[in-house]
Formats: C-alpha cells, sequence, structure tokens
C-alpha cells in the first residue's frame, strides 16, 4: 500500500485508506475516489475493496478536452457531459493506478449533472450553489456517474491489462423549493462539494421527489454497471464479497441509499 503523498507537478494528491480488509490479503478492488457515498454504496453490499482518492484539477482537464474537441471542427466529435464524467473517471482510474503498488483492479468515477444540456459540478461556494439551485428548482435534470476500471493484476493472478468504462445515468426531479429553504440549505455547507450541489439521503433528501433510471448513478457509483464491468474481466462481484463485513439488512432499513459521490 502507498503512504499519503502530494505531487504537484502531476497536480494530484493521494492517501491510501483500506475498508476493513481481510487480515490475510490486501482487496482486490481500489477506488480511485475519497467520496463517503461510494465507500458506503460498496459497504452495503460488501463489496471488499480500499481506497486511493485522487484529486485532479479538473477544470484543467476538461479544458484542454474541449479544446481538442473543438480543433476538429467536427460537431461528433463534442464532448457531451456523458462523455465528460467517463474521461475524468479514467484519468482519476489512471492516476490511482500510477500510484499504488499494483496488483489492483482499480475503478475511477466521476459525477455531473446536466440542466438543459449545461454540466454543474460542485458549486464550491454558496453564491454558485444558490443561483443553481434556484434554476434546479421545479424541474429534472440527468445525473451523469462516469465508471472507469483499470485492470493492473499480474497475468498469472487472471490480469488482463484492460482499461476501459462506461457511464450510468438517471434522471433526478427536484422540489419546487423556496428561496427560504435553497439559502437554509446552502448555508449548511453540504451541497458546496458534491455533483449537482445535492446530497439525496443527506439534508437535501426532502428536495427530491423522484428518481428514475438507475438508482445507483445518483450516488455516484453504479452497482449494477460495477458488476458488468467486472464481467469483461472475468472477475465476478460476488467473488468481492466480504463475509465479515454485516449485510445492509442488519444495520438500515430496506433501500436506504447512501449520499451521493462527490466527484
Amino acid at each position: 500500500m502507498t503512504t499519503p503523498e502530494k505531487n504537484t507537478a502531476e497536480q494530484y494528491t493521494t492517501e491510501q485508506v483500506s475498508e476493513q480488509p481481510s487480515p490475510d490479503h490486501d482487496p482486490l478492488l481500489l477506488l480511485a475516489s475519497a467520496s463517503a457515498g461510494r465507500r458506503a454504496t460498496l459497504r452495503a453490499a460488501r463489496i471488499e475493496h480500499g481506497t486511493l482518492p485522487v484529486d485532479l484539477d479538473e477544470d484543467a482537464i476538461l479544458a484542454a478536452a474541449r479544446e481538442r474537441a473543438a480543433a476538429t471542427g467536427a460537431p461528433e466529435d463534442a464532448l457531451t457531459p456523458a462523455d465528460e464524467v467517463l474521461l475524468l473517471a479514467r484519468e482519476k482510474a489512471v492516476a490511482a493506478t500510477s500510484r499504488s503498488d499494483g496488483g489492483y483492479v482499480v475503478l475511477g468515477c466521476d459525477s455531473m449533472l446536466e440542466l438543459d444540456g449545461e454540466v454543474i459540478g460542485k458549486p464550491h461556494t454558496a453564491e454558485r450553489a444558490i443561483a443553481r439551485w434556484q434554476a434546479m428548482r421545479g424541474r429534472s435534470g440527468i445525473l451523469h456517474s462516469g465508471h472507469w476500471l483499470v485492470d493492473d493484476r499480474d497475468e498469472e493472478d487472471g490480469g488482463t491489462g484492460a482499461t476501459f468504462g462506461a457511464t450510468a445515468s438517471c434522471e433526478v426531479t427536484f422540489a419546487q423549493l423556496s428561496d427560504e429553504e435553497i439559502e437554509a440549505y446552502v448555508a449548511t455547507g453540504e451541497p458546496l462539494g458534491v455533483a449537482g450541489g445535492f446530497t439525496i439521503d443527506g439534508l437535501a433528501g426532502p428536495f427530491i421527489e423522484g428518481v428514475s433510471g438507475d438508482p445507483h448513478a445518483v450516488v455516484g457509483l453504479s452497482l449494477p454497471l460495477l458488476r458488468r464491468l467486472l464481467g469483461e474481466i472475468g472477475v465476478g462481484i460476488h467473488e468481492l464479497w466480504d463475509s465479515a463485513l454485516p449485510t445492509a439488512a442488519a444495520t438500515d432499513s430496506p433501500g436506504t441509499m447512501p449520499d451521493p459521490a462527490s466527484a
């Protein structure tokens, strides 16, 4: 396992923390994210994993990608919101792979909300969060969650060297909030660092009228999509189950979902 480290030249920081690994081995799955929501999703599904958070200069990455796409002049090369979250998920997975000791299946994820074709990431400031909630209230947007897998296992352990991904999306319908509700919610600080500026199982729960599509996409890690991606490299998701962890049924009510992901 790597130790906490910062490399400003490469524009990311890393910190690896195991999620209750079994005593005789490291978890096979390595999550390139610090998101509490994503970790909670994996824990609830009893999926053993480690974490190696990667903090990228996402704005710079997207700006460069958009510039390259625009330079071709071809409309089909323009990046969609689904393309952008997949790009960032890939960059996170690749960065974490390069910083790990090797031998893992690395998963990178990123999420963004699309409203009227515009991408809404993390607000970061209260002013921006208020403006975005005023635009979102009473409407529906599409939450895109990109997933990128890097199979960095040794060949003798079944490694394929594959690197690939896909995006899961769902429609989120927001309540018609008053200005007072928006200002009170933003004042808590909760929406500032999460994609779309909301958490479905946090303080914003009462403000989400409905979710249509992959329910896991809204928390930033789609378990059905993860299962399909793992299957492409010959790994069954049941092989990652940790019998030492309690089941979700033992600790939560049916249908409980973790907080949505920060990117």
